[in-house]
């Protein structure tokens, strides 16, 4: 980034409180005011999702800062579909080593890209300066007493993953070399390195979910073993695994083969793509009905007990899943 003299209000007016990111929605009051107000509708909850992404821990240094935008909204808007929330709005915090008008212009063109999507605007937040920092929160509407948690898992039910798993850590040794989709090497490196920086929240899949009898569900964003043993230990359940069944891409699979895709699959992370459970007796309706939304696959049962079993072998598996600490 290049030094120049913006100061806070002229970055937040030239960037960031523009047209495409401002909320169209007569129900809230946003930029230009101490708070944003927002009102919520009659009958509905209010589900709220904060993630914080530090440079260099979750992102590389000298990140595309357009990529970096959308990417930094679709990982809050994947917490939301997993509630199965209707997308409302969001909010920044920004902490910038430098005011770049280059770097914020392609940052907030990222942010709108998928706002836009999903009628989401910006309505508030905070600039600061010190290590590249951005946390967003972002805001949806629920039916009261409706949101998917993960503590509805039930004996019997089946297990789900929605899209492939384990693109985006396929696509990590591109990204920690600065490659962005432009400057792939391959069709098949530019395909991860797209889900990499552009996961597609599940919002439509979650939406259908919450009116239609999931009884639990979670955004997968490190590795589905670890994340579903959140599902497990709030549900008080066990689950086994055909592990075999976890859903791969064929440019993961040119890329590192079959036997790297899979562990990526199930440890990898950073996909966003939605793990949920469903009784079994309502199999028909969600294989006919979801069939248009997106590709769905089986990978297992809950059970009795705890813990989670591979099918194939009776063994164990260790749900490993990222550590901050």
């Amino acid at each position: 980034m290049s030094e120049t003299s913006l100061g806070e209000f002229d970055l937040i007016r030239d960037f960031f409180d523009r047209s495409e990111l401002r909320s169209k929605r007569s129900d809230v009051v946003g930029i230009g005011d101490d708070c944003a107000l927002l009102s919520v509708p009659e009958g509905f909850q209010l589900a709220q999702s904060l993630d914080t992404l530090v440079e260099g821990v979750h992102f590389p240094v000298d990140c595309d800062p357009f990529y970096l935008g959308y990417r930094s909204l679709a990982v809050n808007l994947s917490d939301l579909a997993a509630m199965g929330a209707t997308p409302h709005s969001f909010t920044l915090g920004l902490t910038l080593p430098e005011a770049d008008p280059k770097w914020l212009k392609a940052f907030s063109d990222g942010l709108a890209a998928l706002a836009g999507q999903y009628d989401a605007g910006l309505i508030g937040g905070d600039t600061t300066k010190g290590p590249l920092t951005i946390s967003i929160q972002a805001q949806g509407f629920v039916k009261s007493g409706k949101a998917l948690r993960r503590n509805g898992a039930k004996v019997g039910d089946l297990i789900y993953v929605s899209g492939n798993l384990g693109d985006a850590g396929g696509a990590l040794p591109d990204v920690l070399d600065g490659k962005i989709p432009e400057t792939a090497q391959d069709k098949s490196s530019e395909y991860l390195l797209n889900r990499y920086f552009k996961p597609s929240p599940r919002v439509e899949l979650g939406q259908w979910l919450v009116e239609n009898g999931a009884t639990s569900a979670l955004d997968i964003s490190d590795g589905v073993l670890g994340d579903l043993g959140h599902i497990l230990k709030a549900s008080g359940v066990g689950a086994e695994l055909t592990i075999a069944y976890a859903p791969v891409s064929g440019a993961l699979l040119e890329k590192v083969g079959s036997e790297q895709a899979l562990k990526l699959a199930l440890t990898g992370g950073d996909d966003y793509e939605l793990c949920f459970t469903w009784p079994e007796s309502r199999v028909k309706p969600l294989a006919e009905e979801l069939a248009e939304i997106c590709q769905l696959t089986c990978i297992g049962r809950i059970v009795e007990g705890s813990g989670l079993v591979d099918i194939a072998t009776g063994e164990p598996l260790s749900p490993k899943a990222y550590r901050h600490f």
